[in-house]
């Protein structure tokens, strides 16, 4: 599998496009923003895009989601939890932050665990409330690799000052779900830079 990251949107939110070499196919990990740069992108690659993975629901993070669905049909893979805060452009800080009432109806509901194949890639959906009510990560185990949203950061971990949000709901997320993952993990969250879970364990402040 490939990785390309692409920093998207006013508040430069991390957009991963995961390609599978051998198929030629992609999924899109929180299309935050620009549809045409996503699009581009995946051309200039020579990939089919098949699907767009929220790891919440948050206005940085699918600003684009409309019109990928519009111009190439993707569906979305989203956990069930964060249904009503995608639902309510008030919750999701797309009004507030951008000015645009968006919302997203997810094709695909998760629960927490459930393990799914998409583009040839074999993906396992990890429940960690807290930064919103349904936020998820993405965990390829034959790939080592999680993307993490705006749950775990290096050196620090989501805001809590959202509606829904809560500091101990998250804290307890990424210690009981994240920290029990192999070390050498590579974590790609929803802002700044790529760290590992061995990282995170002896280094983040919030973990101690």
């Amino acid at each position: 599998m490939k990785i390309e990251t692409m920093v998207l949107g006013e508040v430069r939110t991390n957009c991963y496009l995961l390609i599978q070499e051998e198929t030629k196919e992609a999924l899109v990990v929180d299309p935050a923003d620009r549809a045409d740069v996503i699009i581009r992108k995946a051309r200039e690659e020579g990939v089919t895009l098949k699907a767009m993975l929220l790891t919440h629901g948050h206005g940085d993070h699918i600003l684009a989601v409309a019109d990928l669905k519009r111009e190439l049909g993707l569906k979305v893979y989203a956990a069930q939890e964060e249904l009503e805060l995608l639902g309510n452009p008030d919750w999701n800080l797309s009004k507030a932050l951008f000015g645009a009432a968006v919302t997203v109806e997810p094709d695909v509901l998760l629960f927490d665990g459930q393990e799914f194949t998409e583009a040839g890639l074999k993906i396992r959906m990890l429940s960690t409330p807290g930064h919103t009510p349904g936020g998820c990560c993405y965990y390829l185990p034959k790939e080592q690799v999680l993307f993490s949203g705006d749950t775990l950061f290096s050196g620090s971990i989501g805001r809590t000052d959202f509606p829904g949000g809560s500091l101990s709901t998250l804290v307890r997320s990424v210690k009981e779900k994240l920290l029990v993952l192999p070390e050498d993990v590579k974590v790609y969250p929803g802002h700044e830079e790529m760290t590992t879970i061995g990282r995170e364990k002896k280094y983040n402040p919030y973990m101690g």
